[in-house]
């Protein structure tokens, strides 16, 4: 293998770096980074996606300023949503180049924010969703109840193992690992638990390659019994919408859906415009 040092651009941080033939090994060794760490495959596929995509762009990825950063940004089409998850992998990517002393400064250091709107809660339709559950076939019916009934996400479902089953003082709940890690304990309908304890052993979605399905196959065999629009996530927004309606507990609802905070909840959680009424009224009772 020929090695060459990076040449410093002017005005870009000097690489401290050796380069080797492979243009995007700093992006592996920052991926196997990410692994050491335990962050989720989903995760750093995601993170790898965007860096790469800058690559594409900027073939010298240890030699960009912070100008290069926030004009690649500022030029995509993207969403807030995507342009923060698009930062926060930018601003890991370098902070892991400057700490293993590849470059001297982090250029996504400087990178502004980026402001979220509150956005409106997009729980499914209950008709959709008793016509999905009725129409689907038993595999597809089963990931569809996990989504709308108790709240999973698409990689959580797709995870489900029937080991994970377990039985608590009022009947059954199952492990879930969510994002970061953190395991939750989500109860389960009496159908699911059947369904599941049915199973008798192994994935509860298993890949005929071993192991089980991905997240994104998991979705395609949702969405093809839903009407456009509508997907495992809006089926999470259908489970937070009713599970507050039928209770009025936030954190309850928190905690089923395994969000850190208890604002992102709120965002999934459709309160429909007679309570909002309601609330000014009892605000008013005395007008």
């Amino acid at each position: 293998m020929t090695a060459t040092v990076a040449k410093r651009p002017v005005g870009r941080p000097r690489a401290l770096h050796v380069v080797s033939s492979d243009p995007l090994e700093p992006v592996w060794a920052w991926c196997e980074w990410l692994r050491a760490a335990g962050a989720p495959e989903t995760t750093i596929s995601l993170r790898r996606y965007y860096v790469t995509r800058l690559w594409q762009t900027y073939p010298d990825l240890l030699g960009v300023g912070v100008d290069d950063l926030a004009r690649w940004m500022g030029s995509a089409q993207w969403n807030a949503n995507t342009k923060k998850s698009a930062r926060s992998s930018l601003r890991s990517f370098y902070a892991w180049a400057k700490a293993t002393g590849r470059i001297e400064v982090s250029p996504a250091a400087l990178l502004p924010a980026v402001r979220i709107p509150r956005s409106a809660p997009r729980p499914t339709p209950e008709r959709a969703f008793a016509e999905a559950i009725s129409v689907a076939d038993p595999r597809a019916r089963l990931a569809i109840q996990l989504a709308g009934f108790c709240g999973l996400r698409r990689g959580e479902i797709a995870r489900v193992h029937v080991d994970d089953v377990v039985e608590d003082g009022d009947g059954y709940s199952l492990r879930v690992v969510g994002k970061g890690g953190h395991v939750r304990y989500v109860p389960l309908p009496p159908l699911l638990a059947g369904e599941l304890d049915s199973i008798k052993e192994g994935w509860a979605f298993p890949s005929p390659r071993g192991g089980h399905i991905t997240a994104d196959h998991l979705a395609k065999i949702v969405t093809r019994h839903l009407p456009p629009g509508v997907s495992t996530h809006t089926l999470r927004h259908r489970c937070a919408t009713v599970a507050y309606a039928g209770t009025r507990d936030l954190r309850a609802v928190q905690e089923l859906l395994g969000h850190s905070r208890p604002e992102t909840t709120a965002g999934y959680a459709y309160v429909p415009q007679n309570a909002v009424r309601a609330a000014m009224q009892a605000a008013a009772h005395y007008a």
